[in-house]
C-alpha cells in the first residue's frame, strides 16, 4: 500500500465533547476529495476521555485514521511536529479540533498545494471569536510583520496546509518552541492564502487563556527575530546620551541658580520610569537565554505514549509503547 496523496494532523487537548461532531463532517469531506488520505491525531495528554473517543474512532476506520497518544502535554505545535514527523502524505493539512475552521473548507488548500503551492495559509471570514480577541490578533499580527518581516494576513488561523519538502524542513529543526506557521512560511518560495469560512466553537471551551496567549506571542517574537534586543539595546544608547546631556543641564543650573529641592518629586517619577524599563528590558533578555538553555539541554520536546495505526501488511492495528 502507498502512501497516501494527503495527511491531516489534528492535535486534541481535552475536546471529548467535540470530538464526535468533527468525526461526522471531517470523514465526509475528505471521502469527497477522491484521494488517498491518511487522518493523524495527537492526543496531547488530554485529562478527559478524549484518548478513549479516539481509540474508538480507530477501532472504526483503521483504513485512514492514526493515534499518537504523548505521555504528557507537550502543546499545541509540539504535537503537530509529532504529527509531521509521523506523516506520510505528500501534502500535510493541519486543523484545529474545535470545528471553528469547517473540514469541508480543506479542498480549497489542497488545490492551492496541488496549482505549485508549498504553503497555504487561510484567512478567516466573519470571524466568530470576541471582538477583544480579533483586536487583538489584529494588533499581534501588525507587530509581528514589523519585527518578524513574516507576512501572514491570519497568524491565528491553523487550517494551513504544506507540501512535504516544507515538512520535511520543519522535521530538520530541533527547536524546543516554535511557532509553526511562521516557521514554514521562512522555507517557503511560493506561499499563498486562501479564504476560508469560520463558526462558533462546536463544544467547549478554547485552550488558550490571555497567559497562553502571550507566551505564543512571545516564542513567535523570540523565535524569528532579533529586533526586541535590538530596540532596546537601541533605546539604551538613546536614554543614556539623554541622561548625559540631563546631568550636564543640572549641573550648569546649579552653578547658576545655586542648590534647589524643587523637582525632586519629578526626578523619582524619571527614576521610576527607567527601573520599570530596565527590568522589562532584562525580562526579555531572560526570555532568550531561557531559550537557549531549554535548547542546550537537549530534552526530547515531547514523549510518545502509544500511536494507533494500521500495519501496511496486516490488518490488525499496532500499539507502539
Amino acid at each position: 500500500m502507498g502512501n497516501p496523496e494527503l495527511s491531516v494532523i489534528i492535535p486534541v487537548y481535552n475536546e471529548e465533547a467535540g470530538l464526535p461532531a468533527l468525526f461526522d463532517r471531517l470523514y465526509p469531506a475528505l471521502d469527497a476529495l477522491n484521494t488517498g488520505y491518511e487522518i493523524i491525531f495527537i492526543d496531547d495528554g488530554s485529562r478527559d476521555r478524549s484518548a478513549a473517543v479516539l481509540r474508538g474512532q480507530f477501532e472504526q476506520r483503521p483504513d485512514v485514521t492514526r493515534v499518537i497518544l504523548l505521555a504528557s502535554n507537550a502543546g499545541q505545535h509540539m504535537a503537530i511536529m509529532a504529527g509531521f514527523e509521523h506523516s506520510r502524505g505528500d501534502i500535510i493539512v493541519t486543523l484545529d479540533a474545535d470545528l471553528q475552521n469547517p473540514p469541508e473548507e480543506i479542498g480549497k488548500l489542497v488545490e492551492k498545494v496541488r496549482e505549485g503551492h508549498d504553503c497555504v495559509g487561510s484567512i478567516r471570514q466573519q470571524r466568530q471569536d470576541s471582538a477583544f480577541r480579533r483586536h487583538a490578533s489584529k494588533a499581534m499580527n501588525g507587530l509581528r510583520e514589523r519585527i518578524t518581516h513574516i507576512k501572514m494576513t491570519d497568524q491565528g488561523c491553523m487550517l494551513r496546509a504544506y507540501s512535504r519538502d516544507i515538512v520535511e524542513a520543519i522535521n530538520s529543526c530541533k527547536e524546543v518552541s516554535t511557532f509553526i506557521p511562521a516557521l514554514a512560511y521562512s522555507f517557503a518560495q511560493r506561499p499563498a492564502e486562501v479564504e476560508v469560512a469560520h463558526e462558533e466553537r462546536h463544544a467547549g471551551e478554547s485552550k488558550y487563556s490571555l497567559y497562553a496567549l502571550i507566551r505564543l506571542n512571545f516564542d513567535l517574537m523570540t523565535s524569528f527575530s532579533l529586533v526586541p534586543l535590538q530596540f532596546f539595546s537601541m533605546l539604551g544608547i538613546s536614554i543614556s546620551m539623554l541622561s548625559a546631556l540631563f546631568v550636564v543641564f543640572l549641573f550648569i543650573r546649579r552653578l547658576t541658580y545655586g542648590p534647589e529641592a524643587e523637582g525632586v518629586f519629578t526626578l523619582f517619577g524619571i527614576a521610576f520610569f527607567l527601573i520599570g524599563l530596565t527590568l522589562f528590558g532584562v525580562g526579555l533578555l531572560g526570555e532568550y537565554i531561557g531559550r537557549i538553555y531549554q535548547q542546550v539541554r537537549h530534552r526530547p520536546r515531547y514523549r510518545i505514549g502509544a500511536i494507533l495505526e494500521k500495519q501496511a501488511t496486516e490488518d490488525t492495528k499496532v500499539t507502539e509503547i
